[in-house]
This record gives structure tokens, sequence and C-alpha cells, in this order.
């Protein structure tokens, strides 16, 4: 059965055809009171333009004449399926009316493959993905980004509305399909968000955003449900409900009838379709409601799409489904209503399978995937875009409308993550720091030979880099991979025997408790500092730090660091400085990195703690004779006892990470030694170091013995 939406546009397709014009009319129940009322609604064809007048007299006007469509109320959609083409005969041409019921005809053979935009829709305010029919996976793919609504219901994770429109901005920016911002009914933040997107947001961005809601409430219409209102009133060109599609959490959780249920879908969807509004579903429960009930299930999905729902999204609200029953239930979902709107799915991670499970989807037919930037979400997360859409671009040939960006979602994973407060995964796949690092030598020895012996795809195609790990297990050729990186100007027999050196060098000093895995700064510069033409760009002479306190009771001590003192004036200021240090270096005195002249300079610098103090005074010391450290950050510190049994004689592992604000560039350094200051130290003084490699050139410090 056609919608009479659709039935419309035949019509008017077949008066065009035929150069004339008619009058339409159709009879149909009063949603109030039951009475019988007639319609009647003008189409004129043109050349060019033609317009429409809506049964509510609400004049609209189109530039396409292939396309013309209205807002069928609940009401009109029951009473269209007995009445789907009812016509005034004797304002219509023999012609026309002939080419319509051809039209029909056809029309019905085909299962109605062609989508209708809303007359009323504005081109650069809506998303145009869905206006030539359904979607079909795995040939085209569309990316349904959730991060600002699901992904904020994972535990420890907080979003401010400033940062959710920045997010919005760089999704945007990658070209997600649709942005899912909010429940505007359900929390002032997420109104604040639509109200802020009408003015702060660009029109692309504004396209793409979705507001999420629920169908209405029980025994109300769908028009005087207050939920639904604030989805009308937030703005958003597309709307997603959620709707229950499993028959026992109709009747135990939400304790509604089941027919009333479909109501509910059938009432809220076309009241929102009338309005212009493109209207998603998620179908919650779905495979779960599925084994339990099929039949009710698809009647669900029968009630949405009749009330003019253009996407069916598949939900794994549990988590539970195993890739073999969702890849069963997709087709047959696909095989039903593929035709008639485009299936989507949302997957859930609770048994590790979100990623494999929307993947298996696409290939059983999905045309739009719902997911999260870094896998996001309630409990154990959400399907994670990160995986997802490499895993589509790059082994299957989806085509995507963020393709072209497929290099920036490294950096859209770590800059979600950096809004967020959050530490990176290493191990993500595709965007982490370890997704294409390598240990063992033979990999390592491979990979010079070629690159797709030991990784799957070109990291750079993503937008990350093969990293060549050192460690106790490396061999000789992960060390002569890092000095063929570092451009060094030596022979390949030099090469060899100071790889040899280094790499016992190494062994050594992880058997002491240092790692290199993750301090590659510190592994360059072993390296730099085994050749003759490096010198070091300063040197520490000698260093004091003291820690002081104003009160030596351990109670009071902590409340003095920890709360702020009250000031005459109302103010308050907090004591921070309990630490000081000296630091004497040896430094060039020309700035400009051209004279060879050196002086030694002592600063003094207080901060939180001796190792931000002695961070302080190097920093003072260095940034006359090399300003370029005005950039360095310090953006993480960290220690690890080695030896716990030794107690206050324990070794003690720092590992410090540092970042240049201008350029973006981060490193970090490794140092041990059982005087944590003396770690803290080495490891600061390296990282400083590393900031000046590629700054001064030649040699800059002789040996002073």
């Amino acid at each position: 059965m056609i919608s009479q939406v659709q039935a419309k546009a035949v019509i008017a397709t077949a008066i065009l055809l035929c150069g004339s014009a008619h009058v339409e009319s159709f009879t149909q129940p009063d949603s109030s009171t039951g009475a019988i009322r007639t319609r009647s609604a003008t189409i004129t064809s043109s050349t060019s333009l033609h317009a429409k007048q809506r049964p509510d007299n609400e004049a609209i006007t189109e530039t396409s004449p292939s396309v013309i469509s209205g807002g069928a109320t609940a009401d009109e959609l029951a009473w269209q399926e007995n009445n789907p083409f009812t016509t005034a005969p004797d304002d219509t041409s023999s012609a026309a009316a002939a080419t319509a019921d051809w039209i029909k005809q056809d029309f019905e053979s085909q299962s109605s493959t062609a989508s209708f935009t809303s007359a009323n829709q504005e081109d650069d305010q809506k998303s145009q993905l869905l206006t030539n029919g359904p979607i079909r996976g795995p040939t085209n793919v569309i990316v349904y980004d959730t991060t600002l609504r699901d992904g904020t219901q994972m535990e420890s994770i907080s979003v401010s509305c400033a940062d959710k429109l920045k997010i919005s901005q760089r999704l945007s920016a990658f070209n997600v399909d649709y942005i899912e911002a909010g429940w505007p009914g359900s929390n002032p933040k997420d109104e604040e968000f639509f109200h802020r997107a009408q003015t702060e947001l660009d029109a692309k961005t504004k396209s793409k955003l979705v507001a999420f809601g629920s169908t209405r409430r029980k025994r109300i219409q769908a028009k005087d449900d207050a939920q639904i209102q604030k989805l009308v009133e937030c703005g958003a060109p597309t709307v997603c409900i959620v709707a229950k599609a499993h028959l026992w959490q109709v009747t135990d959780i939400i304790r509604a009838d089941p027919s009333e249920n479909l109501d509910m879908i059938s009432d809220s969807v076309s009241y929102l379709t009338s309005l212009g509004i493109d209207v998603m579903v998620d179908l919650e429960h779905y495979f779960d409601g599925f084994k339990f009930n099929e039949e009710y299930t698809l009647k669900c999905c029968d009630a949405a799409v009749k009330a003019g729902a253009k996407v069916l999204v598949m939900c794994d609200t549990n988590g539970g489904s195993m890739p073999w029953e969702v890849d069963e239930i997709t087709k047959e979902t696909v095989e039903k209503f593929g035709n008639l709107a485009t299936i989507g799915i949302h997957c859930h991670n609770d048994c590790g399978l979100a990623v494999a499970n929307s993947l298996t989807a696409a290939k059983a037919g999905v045309g739009l995937i719902q997911g999260t930037i870094n896998g996001i979400g309630e409990r154990t997360g959400n399907a994670d875009l990160c995986s997802i859409v490499p895993s589509l671009a790059l082994h299957i040939s989806s085509k995507m409308t963020c393709n072209d960006n497929l290099d920036e979602i490294t950096s859209l994973s770590r800059y979600l993550d950096e809004t967020l407060n959050r530490t990176p995964d290493r191990g993500a796949p595709f965007v982490g720091n370890s997704a294409f690092a390598h240990k063992g030598g033979l990999h390592v020895a491979a990979l010079e030979r070629s690159p797709d012996s030991y990784q799957h795809v070109d990291p750079s195609k993503v937008g990350n880099k093969l990293r060549v790990l050192i460690s106790e297990l490396s061999g000789r050729q992960n060390i002569l991979g890092k000095m063929k990186k570092l451009d060094m100007d030596i022979d390949e027999k030099t090469s060899a025997d100071r790889s040899l050196v280094i790499l016992e060098r190494v062994k050594k000093l992880e058997s002491m408790g240092y790692t290199f895995e993750g301090a590659d700064a510190s592994v360059e510069l072993m390296i730099l500092h085994s050749t003759q033409h490096y010198c070091l760009p300063f040197r520490v002479l000698d260093y004091t730090a003291q820690v002081y306190d104003t009160d030596v009771d351990s109670a009071s001590r902590v409340m003095s660091k920890m709360e702020n003192d009250k000031t005459k004036n109302g103010g308050t200021v907090t004591k921070t400085n309990l630490a000081r240090a000296t630091v004497n270096v040896r430094v060039l005195d020309d700035p400009n990195h051209e004279e060879d002249e050196f002086l030694d300079r002592l600063e003094v610098a207080e901060g939180n703690g001796p190792v931000d103090a002695l961070a302080n005074a190097l920093k003072k010391a260095l940034v006359p004779s090399h300003p370029e450290l005005e950039n360095l950050q310090l953006i993480d510190y960290k220690v690890r006892i080695l030896d716990p049994a030794a107690a206050t004689a324990a070794a003690t592992r720092v590992m410090i990470e540092f970042k240049d604000i201008k350029t973006d560039r981060q490193w970090t350094t490794v140092s041990v030694d059982r005087n944590i200051i003396s770690a803290s130290l080495n490891a600061l003084v390296d990282g400083f170091e590393y900031a000046l490699k590629d700054v001064v050139a030649g040699c800059v410090i002789e040996d002073f013995e």
C-alpha cells in the first residue's frame, strides 16, 4: 500500500506529463468529532514552478516539477489505506487519468522505492541524503554520530554546552552525515544547545543536527505531548524517536496495550512528518524483541513506515546479540522494509561485539550505522565509529560522505578525548598510539622489506603513523629503523655497530627498571648521544630543591594546602608555592644560535612541589637563550615504584610527557633513580633537550672538563 502523500505525487506527475490541471478531492474522518469531512487541493502544473494548496489551506511552492508532498495526519494515513486514489475525474482530462492509472500500477508493483521531500523543506537547512530513496549497505552507508547524546551517558563523562557546540563543528568538518546532539525534552543543557545552535553553528552543521526523543505518552495525542513539542520547537531538521519494539517491554515495562504502542509510534511519526521534519525511529530492544515475538516487532516497523518514517533503526539495546543473529534478523528486516525505508543499526558493546555486529549488519543491507567516536557510551560503550568507518572505507569499499576526510579520524579521536578530559586508549584500532607500533625484531625487519608484512592498512590513511618500539625484546633492526628516521649521515657498517651498542644499553637499562616503549624521545636522544657530531644544547651544572611548610602538624598541613584562606575583603587566596628550586646551567649566550659564546646562568623559581619548581627554574634559565622553549608545556607526570619491598629506598621510574603548543607535537621521556628528585630532573632535562634537537644546528657545547 502506498501512502496518500505518494499518491498525490503520482497524480501530480501524471498531470505534469499531460500539461493539465485538476482539483483533487478526498474524504476522511475528523479526528476530534468523527464526522466525515471533504478536503480539496488544487494542483497546477508549470514548466518551471508549481504550487499546491494543502488541505489546511497552507500554500507551498516548489521549484522541482517532479516532487510534491504534503503532511498527513494519523487519521488521514489510516483513511488512505482504503482510499488511496480518490480524485475528481470531472476536472481531469482522460489522458491525465489514464497516465495516473498507469503510474499507480507501476508504482505499486515496484514497492515504492522513491522518497518524497517535504515541500516546505529548505535545502540548506536539512540533510538531503534520504530524499532519493532508501540507502542500502554495504555499497552506500550513512554515518550517524550519537557521541553527544548516547556517548555522554558513559560513566565519568560530562560535557558543557559550549563543548558540545565545538564537538558538533568538528564532527561536521569530518563530514559525518548526522549529529545526534541531545534530547531537548529531558534536560536544560540540551535545550540550551539547540537554542544556541541556531545562531552559533554554520548552516552545514545545523543541517546535520538530530534531536532525540521518544514516542508520545499513553492516552494522549502527539500534538499534546510536551516532550514531542520540545522536539518541534528545538528547530532540528531531523528527529529520532525511540519506540518499544519488544512485546514484553511494552506489556511489562511501560505497561501499555500492544495496539496502543503501535498507535504511539504511528501518531508520533505522522505528527512530526506533517510538520516537514524528517523522522527516524530507534526500535529499542529490536533483536531481543524479534526473537521473543517476531510478528509484533515487525508490526512496529510497519506502523513507523506507514506513518512516514524514513529510517528504521534496529537497536541491540542490551548488547547481547551475536553476529550470526544480527545477520539473520537484519536480512529479514531488509527484505520486508528495505524498499520502503533505510534500515539502520545501533549496537552496544556489552559483549565486545558492537563493531562486529555493525559491520555484519552493513554487509546484510543496513544503510545507516549509529555509533560514537572512540566507542564511548552507557555501560561498556557503543559501537566505535573510529573502527567502523575505516573498516567500511578500507576493507569493504563502502561509499560514505566522510571518505575524503578519513585521514583526519585519528585527530578527531584525540580531539574528543582532549575535550572530554579522557586518557586516549593507546590500543584502540586504527587511531590508538599503539595501533601501528611494532616491537619484535622480526616484525621490524619484515616491515623494512614491505610495510604490508605486518600491518593491514597504511597508517597514513587514517592519520596515524608507524612506530618502532625499543625494548629488551627488540632486535637490531628496531634501532636501525630509528637511526634511519633521524636521517643520520653515517655509513652502513658504523650504523650496524652502533645499533648493537645501543641495543645492549637499552637491555641493560630496562633490566634496571627503564621502559622505552612509551618514551621515544629518550631513545632518540640515546642514539644522538652516540654520534660524534651531536653536542648538548645546554648542560645542568648543579641544582638544589627545597620543600618548606608553615605547619608540620599532619592534619593542619593538609588542610592548609587544600583549603583557601579568607582575605579581609571576602576574596580567597590559595597557598600554592611550597617548594623552591635553584638551577645552574651552561647555555648559549646568543638566542639566534649564531655565535659560539657560552655563559653560566643561575635561576631560582618556586612551584607547587619540588619537581614543578625545578621545571620552572630550568625553563627560566633556558628561555633567554632558547626562546622557542616558551611554547613548551608539561602535560603529564607519572611515577612508579619499581621495588615496593625496598620501601623508601625503592627505585622510582618517572615518565614525563611534553607538548609544544605551537606545533602540537608531543613526546615522552623516562628516567629511573632511587632519588625521585634526580629521576624527575633527568627526565625534565631530556624533555627540554629533545625540544631543541632540531633547532640548534651543529655542536653547541663542548666537553668542559
